[in-house]
């Protein structure tokens, strides 16, 4: 991958990060904290282990077409030790149950999941 694409999850990290603390810290608005900490708080163990939470979140971020959701996730689901094998099945699931509408989308996670398995070989 060239840089120009690696770039573009370092952007959107960046830019989320940024756009986070400006909205939490300098917004300071107790409906959004309370629902930015209920949306982190539905991600943790529960009956359901985090790690199939954020697989969950990957497939309804699919379905609902969100590129920024789907970027957030996978890079979770990555940092946790999905293959991806089990990865492109889930992303199977989304494209069932969203149809066609969400082929774009299949393709934005796919690059993504490209870039990051990049940036893991990087490092190493």
């Amino acid at each position: 991958m060239d840089n120009v694409n690696t770039d573009r999850l370092d952007a959107f990290e960046a830019y989320r990060a940024r756009m986070n603390r400006r909205i939490l810290d300098e917004k300071n608005h107790l409906g959004i904290k309370r629902f930015f900490n209920l949306d982190t708080a539905a991600y943790r163990d529960g009956a359901l282990d985090a790690r199939t939470k954020e697989l969950l979140g990957l497939v309804a971020s699919a379905v609902l077409r969100c590129n920024d959701c789907i970027d957030y996730h996978l890079i979770n689901c990555v940092e946790l030790g999905f293959s991806d094998e089990e990865l492109d099945d889930a992303l199977n699931v989304a494209l069932v149950v969203g149809g066609s509408i969400v082929i774009p989308h299949l393709r934005h996670a796919i690059e993504t999941v490209d870039l990051l398995r990049a940036r893991e070989n990087s490092k190493e």
